[in-house]
C-alpha cells in the first residue's frame, strides 16, 4: 500500500485518539518530544555524513514523523494544523525567491542569499526587537550559536576585517588558560570560563575562513573515533589490549594509523 502525506497525518491523529490510540503517544506533549526531535535530527545528519542513502531515507521519514506529531499536538490545542505549516513554508519559499518565482535576477549564490536575508529582514521589521541577537535560539548547539552570534554582530560592523587579529585573540585566550592553570589552588569556575573564551575565539577564526565550526568538530570527532578504533584493532592483532600498553606504545600505534591514511 502506498501512503500519501494526508494518509500519514491521519495515522498520527489515530495514534493520538483517546479511543483506541497508543498509550505512549497519548502521554506525549511538546516538551517530552524534544529529545526525540533532537535525536532524529542528528541521525539524519549521521546518515548524510556516512553517505548512507538507505538509512537516510528511513531517518528522513523519522524526522518527518516529528514534524507531523508536533503539528498534531498543535491541532488538538487549536493552534494550527500540518496544512498550515506546509502552507506557511511554501509561501515563504515563493516570497523569498523572487529570482525564481518572480521577475528579479540572482547571478550567483551570494546574491540569492543576500536577497533571502533582505526579504527576511523586511518580514521581521514590524516585530518588537530588543537586540539584534533576539533571533538566535538559545537551544542551538553551543558551537552553532557562537557562530550565529558572531555573524549577527558582524552585520553591524562589530568584527575584525582581517585574520591576524582573530588569531591574536586565540593566542591571547590560550595564554589566559595557561595562566589560570598555574594558579594555586586552581579556580574551576574561572578555568571553565577561560576555556569557553578560547573555544569562542576559535569559532571566530573558523567563521572568518568560511569554515563551519560545528561541522569541523563533527568531522574531527569522526576522524578521532576511526583512528582510535584502528589502534584498538592493532592492539588486538598484537594479542594485547590498550590497557596493557604504555602511552608511548599507544602513540606509536596512533602514528602508524595516521601514516596508513596518507
Amino acid at each position: 500500500m502506498s501512503y500519501s502525506i494526508q494518509d500519514f497525518i491521519r495515522l498520527i491523529a489515530r495514534l493520538r485518539n483517546p479511543n483506541g490510540g497508543c498509550p505512549w503517544d497519548l502521554k506525549q506533549n511538546y516538551t517530552s518530544m524534544i529529545p526525540c526531535l533532537i535525536e532524529e535530527t542528528y541521525e539524519v545528519i549521521e546518515a548524510i555524513q556516512k553517505k548512507d542513502m538507505v538509512n537516510l531515507r528511513e531517518e528522513l521519514g523519522d524526522l518527518l514523523l516529528q514534524v507531523v506529531f508536533f503539528s498534531q499536538l498543535a491541532s488538538e490545542d487549536h493552534y494550527f494544523t500540518f496544512d498550515d505549516v506546509l502552507n506557511d513554508v511554501a509561501q515563504k519559499i515563493v516570497r523569498r525567491h523572487p529570482h525564481v518565482f518572480g521577475n528579479l535576477n540572482a547571478g550567483n549564490e551570494e546574491e540569492a542569499l543576500a536577497r533571502w536575508n533582505e526579504i527576511k529582514a523586511q518580514e521581521k521589521s514590524g516585530k518588537v526587537v530588543h537586540s539584534i541577537l533576539d533571533s538566535i535560539p538559545h537551544a542551538f548547539p553551543a558551537l552553532l550559536r557562537a557562530q550565529k552570534l558572531q555573524k549577527q554582530c558582524a552585520k553591524v560592523g562589530f568584527d575584525w576585517r582581517e585574520i591576524p587579529p582573530v588569531i591574536g585573540k586565540i593566542e591571547e585566550e590560550l595564554q589566559e588558560v595557561k595562566t589560570e592553570l598555574l594558579q594555586t589552588p586552581q579556580n574551576a569556575e574561572r578555568l571553565e570560563e577561560e576555556i569557553g573564551d578560547l573555544i569562542f575565539a576559535t569559532v571566530n577564526l573558523a567563521r572568518h575562513i568560511k569554515c563551519d565550526a560545528e561541522e569541523s568538530l563533527r568531522k574531527a570527532n569522526y576522524k578521532f573515533e576511526q583512528r582510535f578504533r584502528n589502534i584498538e584493532r592493532k592492539a588486538n592483532a598484537l594479542g594485547t589490549s590498550l590497557e596493557a600498553l604504555s602511552l608511548a606504545e599507544m602513540n606509536r600505534l596512533w602514528d602508524e594509523v595516521k601514516n596508513e591514511e596518507k
